[in-house]
């Protein structure tokens, strides 16, 4: 893909959506980190159900310490696998009270180093939290990436590496936020929305779901009368 042509998908983009965030709801590093690492697997519709109220009850990591395992999994049964991810969360924060006094770290190796704690999920907190122009691939990025032609890669690693030499900089730090949201829900795996994709004719996916041809007015009409006609005609006789 030229250069000039992915600047102008990220200007539209931007142009669309001039502060992208998360979906995730949180109001603290803390809180952004567990909705992040329960999200795996699941959609986060289904992680603001759980968080809504777990984190009343606890949303730091000595409080959801002290629910242990078992007195944790009550408020995270919406999460699918939420059997291995009350044992992650309750590692988590023991690691980050024994380790980092209670707060998210903000380097990669500490990050990945918890339970339930990817490349993807660390990428996001150092880009959320610490203003880090990380950009952490999901199946919907891969996806966009790969169509669009904006980063093709074989693995999601090959795509964020693309991405990050790819794009440019004032662009780097939203690219997450546009990407996953296009994927979502635009760029979607089955029929995607092209006919309405702001970046239609940048996108180079030759694939393109086509457009569906327009009904009118007057062709419901004469079918109408052609319908009413046909009623009139006199049987004909044997």
């Amino acid at each position: 893909m030229h250069p000039a042509t992915r600047r102008a998908i990220y200007r539209r983009l931007r142009a669309a959506n001039p502060a992208p965030t998360t979906e995730l709801e949180h109001q603290s590093p803390f809180e952004l980190l567990v909705a992040v690492m329960l999200s795996a697997h699941t959609t986060d519709k289904s992680v603001n159900a759980a968080t809504r109220v777990l984190f009343p009850v606890a949303n730091t990591p000595a409080a959801i310490l002290s629910l242990g395992v078992e007195g944790l999994k009550p408020y995270i049964r919406s999460v699918g696998l939420y059997n291995t991810k009350a044992q992650n969360l309750i590692g988590l924060c023991q690691q980050l009270v024994e380790r980092h006094g209670g707060q998210v770290p903000g380097d990669r190796a500490s990050l990945e180093a918890l339970p339930g704690v990817g490349r993807k999920t660390a990428s996001i907190i150092l880009n959320m939290v610490f203003g880090q122009p990380e950009i952490a691939v999901d199946t919907h990025i891969f996806r966009v990436a790969n169509r669009t032609g904006l980063a093709p890669g074989r693995t999601p690693l090959d795509v964020e590496t693309g991405l990050l030499a790819s794009t440019p900089p004032e662009f780097r730090k939203d690219a997450h936020h546009w990407l996953i949201l296009h994927g979502r829900y635009v760029c979607t795996a089955r029929s995607p929305a092209c006919p309405k994709c702001l970046i239609r004719d940048l996108c180079e996916y030759r694939h393109k779901t086509p457009a569906k041809p327009a009904r009118t007015k007057r062709g419901r009409l004469a079918r109408a009368i052609g319908a009413r006609a046909g009623a009139r005609r006199p049987a004909r006789s044997a």
